[in-house]
This record gives structure tokens, sequence and C-alpha cells, in this order.
């Protein structure tokens, strides 16, 4: 089983936690000095970083937040000069300003190695050929798996997303041995495939690194069937630093986060209770080796859990579940609470593969009223209105023991639920407008 990093991802617990203790009283003192929002809320609060004896005092400091980021648009919530910033990157924000984050030199390079260990716990090598299908740009995805390939001296072939025909036609010419993208274009590389009449097992294909979105197990299964492959998780998001928070190894089970450079904590999101192992509910970042773009207690949205026993692989740091909803998709439905992952397990059974959807909340008098709307898809059923029929009556009651509320399931023609970045809005909520 190879390792990048031993000494960081096979320490002590002991010695884990007081390599973070050191480097968050460093941060603390970093930001408290060069950024001017950490030092008002710690000033107002009498907070200094002498206050931090352990780990269980980072409950004393306040949470960060995605609206703390907005107000700071763009550059204040840097901690050095932009001269000595190297890389920009940012979320889209479709919601509004975009998330902006900077990178010094030594950001670079500690990026590449964090990326780099998750890839070698996937099974990447030196002699693989890895190619990215991520979109290059601001999104921090594509650099970030670029960059820790070349490090672990790797073959990347830098495709970017789309052109699925080329796609395909690369991986057979160049014997693409890694692919990288989001789950769902792994499913839909699977179905050109197929349509093109190309064996899978003609191409080179041994390892598939999925991130960008919430997948299943199921949908797991399905990629690795039809790809003939290994496929693997793998977290971050671009406040904290793009992907290399947290990466599956080859035994799946949990994403490996990677402490030296993280401190995890999970929270309930309704009180702020920072919550025991195993248990589920937001989780909290704080970086402890970012220069340029340090976060302290950042609450992330991602709902998981943490699990802080010795994987089988060897590795002593601690696993996070895969991220499958979020605490702001939560939609509460006649006093249900309806998680949009749910519906898509469902979708995902009965359709026996991915289905794009879209769930649409209304209030009508006063009621709230959930409808499920689903694309119709060749692989879904044909046009016998007696199949449509059993496939509408199977979701809705398949959703109804699930949740225990009565929804409506609507199908609609294929690619006509509108797209925003090559992404569906998950949920439209009428009830806000």
């Amino acid at each position: 089983m190879s390792i990048w990093d031993q000494t960081h991802e096979c320490m002590s617990r002991d010695e884990i936690e007081q390599l973070q203790l050191e480097r968050f009283q460093a941060v603390m003192n970093r930001v408290h000095k060069n950024v001017v929002h950490y030092r008002k809320k710690f000033d107002d609060l009498g907070i200094i970083a002498e206050d931090i004896r352990s780990l269980s005092d980072l409950t004393k400091i306040p949470f960060t937040t995605k609206d703390d980021l907005r107000r700071n648009y763009p550059y204040g919530m840097f901690a050095v000069p932009l001269r000595e910033v190297v890389r920009i990157h940012s979320s889209l924000g479709t919601t509004g300003k975009p998330i902006v984050v900077g990178y010094t030199k030594n950001d670079i390079r500690i990026w590449s190695n964090l990326v780099a260990r998750f890839m070698i716990a996937a099974g990447v090598t030196s002699d693989d050929l890895v190619q990215i299908a991520f979109s290059y740009g601001i999104f921090t995805g594509a650099f970030g798996l670029h960059y820790g390939a070349e490090t672990i001296g790797a073959s990347v072939i830098p495709m970017g997303t789309g052109n699925t025909e080329k796609q395909i036609m690369i991986m057979q010419d160049y014997k693409t041995t890694v692919l990288v993208s989001t789950p769902s274009y792994a499913l839909a590389l699977a179905e050109r495939l197929e349509q093109l009449g190309v064996n899978a097992k003609t191409l080179s294909l041994k390892a598939g690194l999925f991130g960008g979105e919430p997948w299943s197990e199921k949908m797991r299964e399905e990629i690795e069937r039809r790809l003939l492959l290994s496929a693997t998780d793998n977290y971050g998001l671009s406040e904290v630093i793009g992907p290399g928070v947290a990466g599956e190894c080859s035994r799946k089970k949990g994403l490996h986060i990677y402490e030296d450079a993280f401190i995890p904590e999970v929270i309930n999101p309704e009180t702020g209770e920072v919550l025991p192992s195993g248990h589920s509910g937001e989780l909290v970042l704080t970086t402890l080796t970012k220069e340029a773009f340090p976060m302290i207690r950042y609450r992330t949205g991602d709902i998981t859990s943490l699990d802080y026993a010795k994987c089988e692989c060897g590795r002593t740091i601690v696993r996070m579940q895969k991220v499958m909803q979020r605490s702001d998709d939560m939609l509460i439905i006649r006093g249900i609470n309806v998680f949009p992952a749910q519906i898509e397990e469902v979708l995902f059974s009965v359709a026996k593969g991915e289905t794009p959807y879209q769930l649409i909340v209304e209030r009508k008098g006063a009621m709230d009223s959930l409808e499920v709307v689903v694309e119709v898809t060749d692989k879904i059923f044909s046009q016998e209105l007696q199949k449509q029929r059993y496939f509408l009556e199977t979701v809705k009651k398949h959703i109804g023991a699930l949740t225990g509320i009565n929804v409506d399931v609507k199908l609609v023609e294929a690619k006509s639920i509108p797209r925003k970045e090559g992404k569906i809005t998950r949920v439209v909520d009428k009830r806000q407008i």
C-alpha cells in the first residue's frame, strides 16, 4: 500500500494533536496581525492566541461563514500582500459575487502535495497517464489534480470538459489509465462508449478519481461496472484549498482528512454545538498551512461524520463519510426534513442509473407541495405509457416510504430542465419567491 507522506499520514493521535495545536497558535497570531476581519472578531471577544492551550479551546473562537467571505470581497480575507499571491481562484459565483481565494508559491507547493496524497492512495503512480476532464479556469478542480499528478510524476492529459467523443478518442489512442472528472460525467462517457460500440475492455483505464458533486455507492458500482476501473471519491472546496482536503484510499471506507493541514470538527448545524465522533453534522474546517488565505472554523455546509479508528491501509488520520447532503439543502416540507440526496437515491435505484431531476417546492394554500421533475432518458424506459406510469408510481411510492410525505412526480423531455454552468439547480423553492 503506497503512502505519499508516511510522516504526516501515519502519526499517533498525540503527535497529530500536538502538531495541530502548534500550527493553530501560529495561524491565530498571523491572522490577528494581518486580517482585519479576524482581528476585529478576536478583539471584540478578548481572544488571544495564548488562550488556545488545547484543541478543545477551539470552541472559544467564532465560526467563519460564507457571508463573512462575501462581505470581505475580493481581497479582505487575504493574510499576505497581493505581490506575494501567485494564483487567484474563485467559486463560480452563481448566487452573487464569487468567493475569491489566493495562493502563495508555498501554498501551491503544499496544495500539490496534498492532492498527490489522495491520488497515490487511489492507486495512481508515476507510470500513469491521467486524463483530466474538469474545467480549466477560475474553478480549482482541474489545476489541483493537474499539479498533484505532476508532483507524483504521472503524465497529464489536460483535456478539460466536454467534447465527449474526442475524450474517448484520446483515451483510446493515448492509452489513458486514470480518469479525473465528476461522477456524472464518467457515466456520460460510459453511455457514449456504449452508443459508439466501444467495449470498455479495449481501454487502458484502471482508476477514476471523481469529485465535485455528491454521488452514492450505487453510482460508484455502476461507474466501476461500465468503465472497468476502481472509482474513488475526493473532497475539497475552493474556500479551504480546493481538492486536497480529503480522499479515499483503495479500501473505500471513508475519506482520509489530512490533519496536519486541517482541523476538522462536526457541529450541529442548528446550535453550533461540536458533536462527538460518529455523529452526523456540518463539517467545520480550520486551515493550518495556508499562507495567503487562512480559514478559521469555516462552516462548509456539508453534512458528514468523523471516524478516528485506524484504517486498514495503515493511515492513522481521521476519516470522513462521503458527503451526500448539505445543511443548506435541507427542505422542510409539512414539518418533515427532506434532503435532495434521499430523492436522488430513489431515482437512481428505480431508474437503475443517473437520472437528471429537479425538485419544485410550492405553497398551495396553507400546504407545502413537492414536485419531482424527471427528464426522460432512453435508459429509463421506452415510449410505452404503461412503463411510464409504472416508473412514476414506483418513484412516488418509494419516496413516500422513505420520507413520509406524498410527492408529485412529472416526466419532461430530455435536456429540458435548465442548466447553469452545465449543472441543474436541484431545488427551486417557490415559497421564497
